[in-house]
């Protein structure tokens, strides 16, 4: 029924806005909204790569309850969540102060920078990524907390929402492009 009211020239989703600025959730690998350096980006890169054959799924940009942006949440088919906060230099780390937040909405939590970023200037006492924008290894484990129930499932929803979103934009983006006159 839609096909045919396209053919028609009867656009059934003309004037709707996308819920969120539209941005290609196929560039880079991931989402990106201009905030971003060129660095985080092959951090975040890197480590969705690194990751790629582990049991863990991610999603960059995730908005958390407080208002927070995580850059990269990964859950687990057991339900394990972990925040990885990507710093691409010094400076990065040092104005952020926000980090510590994130520790209430994860069971584990990393730093990921690349290697041109000192090590040392991480806490000793939080997961630790290197990557580039081919991979990425953990250097430090992060130390295992437990989110609280409610936060976990709420959490949970707020991944599978927002996944679900990101798909329904890219399908809805893809199927209907107007096509390109020649």
């Amino acid at each position: 029924m839609v096909n045919e009211m396209l053919q028609s020239g009867n656009n059934p989703f003309e004037g709707l806005k996308p819920p969120m600025p539209e941005i290609s959730t196929l560039q880079n690998l991931n989402e990106f909204d201009g905030r971003q350096s060129e660095t985080a980006m092959a951090i975040r890169r890197g480590i969705l790569r690194g990751m790629a054959e582990t049991d863990m799924v991610f999603l960059p940009e995730l908005t958390l309850s407080g208002g927070r942006r995580a850059d990269l949440v990964g859950l687990d088919r057991k339900g394990m969540v972990i925040v990885i906060e990507i710093k691409s230099s010094i400076a990065d780390f040092q104005v952020d102060k926000k980090w510590h937040e994130y520790k209430d909405f994860c069971d584990r939590f990393y730093f990921a920078t690349h290697p041109d970023v000192p090590s040392h200037i991480f806490p000793e006492d939080e997961g630790f990524i290197l990557a580039d924008e081919h991979g990425c290894e953990i250097i430090r484990e992060a130390q295992a907390g437990k989110l609280k129930p409610a936060t976990r499932k709420a959490l949970t929803l707020r991944f599978a929402r927002s996944a679900a979103l990101r798909t329904k934009r890219l399908t809805l983006h893809e199927q209907f492009t107007e096509p390109q006159e020649d």
